[in-house]
């Protein structure tokens, strides 16, 4: 018998960082071997593992999503509950699949680099989930603060979009007692901070609601002989719809591309860790609804990212929350940890979406 509370711990003592994470990757492929999947593609783009249940590949499939990689500070965030989850799914697929077999089939996806924004993408890219007729894609994320199993749904954007953006101004350093000789960026990161940060709207229309986020400041060098040449200004950028992402990042740039000009300053631009908003299929949400009755809606989109989105921008598909406990610490917190008694209702609401 699997022991999914115990693959839990053990994932939870060994957390890999995206990118890293291959106790994890060893762990999905170890417990799959003990069930029966048609296939299980390993070692997909790194530390993916797909697993599919299938006879005919053009047959409508179902797929479902688990982030299987941990912060620097380990698994804080849930995503060895997520892996748990989705490995118990599997055995819930083993019992249904001959009762299945011939009408759809059935792709999990245990995917790494979820917190850099990159494991989804680099899933895709693998192209294993293109040679399936996916009908829809499922993917949770477990909600402190909400009872423990309580399904949390958004008929819209479930996450925002947001992406960490570098501003690089480069003008010239010259002796500190003749500034005037030289191309200080100093008073160009002032007004760069006090612009972008007044984009903040505060909005709570799903098309208006912009965020930006001071980040990490950097100018010239510690030499008091030295007027500054060079600087970085850091924002974390997020907003609700990616069509607002993009106006964001587009007047973000216009400032600090106006602003390097006016001081006659080089700008260069780097995007960083970029997450599109996770915008749900609206009847495939309608039908979560029927399937969980006792479902609660929230309004406003989490302010947090997922890259789930990278999905939906090529399958319908909906991710939704799971209550983890009304009075557990918040995701990202030290003292947070996945719990276990979440790992069977979490699986058997996949198994009643499947079905």
């Amino acid at each position: 018998m699997i022991d999914f509370v115990k693959i839990r711990k053990d994932l939870h003592a060994h957390p890999g960082v995206s990118g890293c994470e291959d106790y994890a990757h060893d762990k999905i492929v170890s417990t799959l071997q003990q069930l029966h999947p048609t296939k299980v593609y390993d070692h997909v783009e790194g530390c993916g593992v797909v697993a599919v249940w299938d006879d005919v590949c053009s047959r409508p499939t179902i797929a479902f999503r688990a982030d299987i990689d941990a912060l620097p500070i380990g698994h804080r965030c849930g995503h060895d509950g997520h892996t748990a989850i989705l490995l118990r799914f599997a055995q819930k697929v083993d019992e249904l699949w001959p009762s299945m077999k011939g009408k759809k089939n059935v792709i999990l996806i245990f995917q790494p680099a979820e917190e850099t924004g990159y494991g989804a993408q680099q899933i895709l890219d693998s192209g294993i989930l293109q040679n399936y007729n996916i009908k829809a894609i499922y993917g949770l994320h477990n909600l402190p603060g909400v009872p423990l199993g309580q399904v949390v749904l958004n008929m819209h954007t479930f996450a925002a979009a947001s992406t960490g953006v570098v501003f690089c101004l480069q003008g010239r350093e010259t002796h500190a007692s003749t500034p005037e000789k030289g191309l200080n960026p100093g008073l160009a990161v002032a007004e760069m901070i006090r612009q972008i940060a007044e984009l903040n709207n505060g909005s709570a229309n799903l098309d208006k609601f912009w965020q930006t986020t001071l980040i990490c400041v950097r100018v010239g060098e510690e030499a008091f002989g030295t007027s500054a040449g060079s600087a970085q200004v850091m924002f974390t950028l997020r907003a609700f719809t990616n069509s607002s992402m993009e106006q964001l990042l587009f007047r973000s740039r216009q400032i600090a591309q106006d602003i390097a000009v006016r001081h006659h300053l080089e700008l260069h631009v780097e995007l960083r860790d970029p997450f599109r908003a996770t915008e749900n299929t609206s009847r495939l949400v309608e039908q979560l609804e029927e399937i969980f009755p006792d479902c609660t809606y929230r309004l406003e989109p989490f302010r947090w990212s997922e890259d789930f989105a990278n999905y939906l921008v090529h399958f319908p598909g909906c991710f939704f929350g799971i209550g983890s406990g009304k009075n557990q610490p918040e995701l990202h917190h030290p003292n947070y940890e996945f719990p276990d008694a979440l790992i069977e209702p979490a699986a058997q609401a996949f198994a009643d979406i499947l079905m």
